[in-house]
């Protein structure tokens, strides 16, 4: 072979080894790409996940530790205490769910002048109420009286609760609830809660349904009665608060909320699925049938009966869902969280008709009339007349 020859050969086998490299090094950052994707992508979906981690952690570590918690816990705050301190002391009584949520709601909403003392709090309490105590120096002292509102009870029942502890005139205190100033007065403090709807011209108490059922106290010898219902209105503006989004999805207002939350609260009995009643209103005004609930009726004739009557499903009212279609005008009493997330939330069923049997509480469904009369005649003595 001749010396060119062998040169051209090693000139070829030179390129073809170059053009191996060259292939290796292109697979090779194929591949360094690919991994660095991978990671990238890995890293940015971890990152993603703790950052919605610690969102959902912090938005439930803001909402109180049991909004319907009744517990009182005394907490004594040192002179001289920092934030970080006070939050720490807070979250070991179980006052608060985390001391560093705390001390940074504090330092974003701008907050000081925290006060040493004595203070009486609950698991009840938001960070906002805790701070404001904190920064007013409201401690811990004996309360005066207290009033316990059941669920279920009517504007017309509160007044006789407040009628009995404070000594004031049960009719006097109605007509304060009704007058002209003191809606007028609520509807400004909470133009979110209390709306038009809630103030229209065929509802018989403006203020009905708001007046939410816990245990308050008070520390004032004589409060007004503005000052006496303004922590019950309050709490219903908190409790209602925490469904915004769900009341916005379910397409309904406050009032009406209220006012279906209100229904199945009278109707429920402790063995009964709210639920499933919340169901069987629901179908009815789909069906475009009136509700026919006995409680509107008692509520409408203004009296607390333990049965209805024939005659008394005559009475002309706007709030007789044996007469008129829909929902009443508004509430017909207060409702605990219970019923309201069950006017939000109703069953899933085709129920049209419910009965509570006599004795037991138990409660009975039914889809036809047929069915339902033949649980009405199985379960209840019917003693109308």
């Amino acid at each position: 072979m001749t010396k060119e020859g062998k040169e051209k050969i090693d000139k070829q086998a030179r390129a073809a080894v170059m053009r191996e490299n060259l292939l290796e090094k292109r697979s090779e950052a194929v591949i360094i790409r690919k991994i660095v994707a991978i990671i990238t992508l890995t890293c940015s979906a971890l990152l993603l996940i703790a950052a919605l981690g610690i969102f959902i952690y912090v938005k439930s570590a803001l909402k109180p530790v049991d909004s319907d918690s009744k517990k009182e816990i005394q907490v004594e705050v040192p002179i001289g205490s920092s934030t970080t301190s006070i939050g720490k002391l807070l979250e070991d009584k179980g006052v608060i769910k985390n001391a560093s949520v705390f001390k940074y709601y504090v330092k974003f909403n701008n907050i000081s002048g925290f006060q040493a003392g004595t203070y009486t709090f609950s698991p009840s309490m938001s960070l906002q109420e805790i701070s404001q105590n904190l920064q007013t120096g409201i401690l811990a002292q004996k309360a005066m009286f207290k009033l316990t509102i059941p669920e279920g009870y009517s504007l017309d029942q509160i007044a006789g609760v407040i009628a009995k502890e404070t000594g004031k005139s049960k009719e006097k205190i109605l007509k304060e609830l009704d007058s002209e100033e003191t809606v007028n007065l609520f509807g400004e403090k909470y133009p979110e809660l209390l709306t038009e709807d809630s103030f229209g011209s065929k509802v018989k108490h403006p203020l009905e349904g708001y007046l939410y059922p816990a245990t308050y106290s008070y520390y004032e010898e004589n409060p007004s009665i503005a000052a006496i219902i303004d922590p019950m209105i309050k709490k219903t503006q908190e409790v209602v608060a925490k469904y915004s989004e769900k009341i916005e999805e379910k397409d309904i207002n406050t009032h009406e909320l209220l006012t279906m939350a209100s229904l199945i609260e009278k109707e429920a009995t402790a063995k009964a699925d709210r639920h499933l009643i919340s169901s069987v209103f629901y179908n009815r005004m789909e069906e475009d049938m009136p509700l026919q609930t006995d409680p509107t009726v008692l509520y409408a004739l203004g009296k607390h009966k333990k049965r209805t009557m024939y005659k008394d499903l005559e009475v002309e009212s706007p709030y007789n869902t044996y007469k008129v279609k829909g929902l009443p005008p508004g509430p017909i009493s207060n409702a605990g969280e219970t019923s309201i997330e069950a006017a939000l939330n109703p069953a899933d069923s085709k129920y049209l008709y419910f009965l509570a049997e006599h004795g037991t509480g138990e409660v009975h469904y039914a889809k036809t009339l047929k069915e339902h009369n033949e649980l009405k005649a199985k379960y209840i003595t019917d003693k109308r007349k």
